[in-house]
């Protein structure tokens, strides 16, 4: 079995960005000048999805009109020839086949991927959380479908969460198989951390069987009152046998504020034309002891980066 369609939620308030939210769809945010959405379908486009079905609710029309097309900015961008401007408009444009559902109200994840059914039909999809950026060489998606293909189950992506964090997501039991795969035993919505079954947790990716819509009617509402996708998860499992993939990339959790901070800066850094003046002036953030602040200053430029390019900064700081 091929999976050629994905599901991207896209409904939920982003509550934790208001108040800029309050009229801009979370998913939209830029990472420098890209919004977060356009990078998760790109990664379903890379890992061989053809078709889009992109989960929306109130006040989410920017990310329709994003995807559409834009005669008014071509016309504008071609009469002052504008070429390069022009093709990366018209590329958003021409990515992929995309559809939108309408999530009337925000009853959980589990009910936004419900809405996807009709159109999903009796074939497998992917599932792609729309404020999760994974950057990889080969996309998280595509290691998931490369699992789903061998095994023909369904297979969502973990990674570890730190402890503090555990009570944040779905947390896996797993039997391990190897170093990065493992059978699902059982999974658990936001456990007190000193309740979870592990430390792995569920991250926005996933690749399931049609079943699963069964299975999320059938657990009903769950934590917070909201349908929840953990709930039908957990009784596909009673079915099937469902895998968890330690996937290979980084993830970048931009529905968090300090999250989408880090991702700003790690883009910044791979940005040919940006990267020499963000050094410089993390450098003289670094250089500047004078300021009574710098001891914060520095923990805070080291929980952005991974640790290869903090020991290039402390170089700079050494110059």
């Amino acid at each position: 079995m091929t999976v050629k369609k994905a599901l991207i939620p896209a409904a939920g308030l982003g509550t934790r960005f208001l108040p800029a939210t309050k009229s801009m769809p979370k998913e939209m945010l830029p990472i420098i000048d890209t919004p977060v959405i356009h990078y998760v379908v790109e990664e379903a486009i890379a890992s061989g999805i053809e078709d889009i079905i992109i989960v929306t609710g109130r006040g989410k029309r920017a990310i329709e009109d994003y995807f559409d097309d834009s005669p008014e900015l071509e016309m504008h961008l071609a009469k002052r020839h504008n070429t390069e401007l022009l093709k990366l408009v018209r590329d958003v444009s021409s990515l992929v086949d995309i559809h939108y559902i309408r999530q009337k109200e925000p009853h959980g994840l589990g009910d936004a991927v419900l809405r996807g059914e009709n159109h999903i039909g009796d074939e497998p999809f992917a599932v792609l959380l729309g404020d999760d950026i994974i950057v990889n060489d080969k996309p998280c998606t595509a290691q998931l479908i490369e699992h789903f293909e061998k095994y023909g189950m369904s297979t969502l992506a973990v990674e570890e969460i730190p402890y503090e964090k555990l009570s944040s997501y779905g947390i896996i039991k797993g039997k391990p198989l190897n170093e990065s795969l493992f059978t699902l035993e059982d999974i658990v919505e936001k456990p007190a951390p000193e309740n979870a079954p592990s430390n792995l947790g569920a991250i926005g990716r996933y690749v399931f069987t049609p079943e699963i819509f069964d299975c999320i009617k059938e657990a009903g509402t769950g934590v917070g009152n909201e349908i929840q996708l953990t709930d039908g998860i957990r009784l596909l499992n009673n079915t099937q046998t469902i895998y968890a993939c330690k996937f290979k990339g980084k993830r970048f959790d931009t529905g968090d504020r300090l999250g989408y901070v880090k991702s700003i800066v790690d883009f910044a850094l791979e940005n040919e034309t940006l990267r020499e003046d963000v050094l410089e002036y993390l450098k003289e953030i670094l250089e500047a002891d004078e300021n009574p602040k710098q001891g914060k200053t520095d923990m805070i430029i080291e929980s952005l980066v991974d640790k290869n390019t903090t020991q290039e900064y402390e170089k700079l700081g050494e110059e």
